[in-house]
């Protein structure tokens, strides 16, 4: 068991219980999935490139990626239906906890000037998105290999019904949040 999983169960558990004045344990917020997805954009017809970010999300996930194809034709986009428009990886379970685990104390330190992260990240339905610019703040990355520096998505997907919710979820989870501006 995940080492992040097992503090949920013991220690944030209770808190979210008694943070949100929640009385059934199976009531309490969780982690449902965590989704990565990296979008080609204008380099979809160089197979270089998609094989690279294939490479790269399979060295931070531990698992393989799904290659994403567009649905219809956009012609003011240049982009036709069938043709691969991304790459995404969906954890769940331990590969998830540990992701996150890896996210919150190794991945957000290596940012260049990481001040936190904005609490509006959280949406209404208490999940949250977080892009990258670049993907080398993982630790799987090794800034000489890198062919083509690329952005990427990470969507975290938890079972909170509302912000207030899904933000004291995050926040006992260890995610950075800025102070609030006023």
């Amino acid at each position: 068991m995940p080492r992040l999983h097992e503090k949920y169960k013991t220690e944030i558990v209770p808190k979210l219980k008694e943070q949100l004045g929640i009385t059934n344990t199976l009531a309490t917020p969780r982690m449902l999935k965590v989704v990565l997805n990296v979008g080609v954009g204008r380099h979809t017809k160089e197979q270089a490139f998609v094989d690279n970010v294939e490479k790269t999300l399979t060295k931070i996930t531990g698992q393989r990626p799904v290659k994403t194809k567009a649905k219809k034709s956009i012609a003011s986009f240049k982009v036709r239906e069938g043709q691969i428009i991304g790459v995404k990886v969906t954890l769940r379970g331990k590969r998830m906890y540990d992701f996150i685990e890896k996210l919150v104390t190794i991945s957000f330190p290596r940012i260049r000037d990481f001040r936190g992260i904005s609490s509006k990240l959280v949406d209404k339905q208490g999940n949250m998105t977080i892009g990258f610019k670049e993907h080398i703040a993982f630790p799987e990355i090794k800034v000489d290999e890198i062919d083509n520096v690329h952005g990427l998505e990470i969507c975290l997907d938890s079972t909170a019904h509302d912000r207030e919710t899904g933000l004291a979820l995050f926040t006992l989870l260890g995610f950075p949040f800025k102070p609030e501006e006023k």
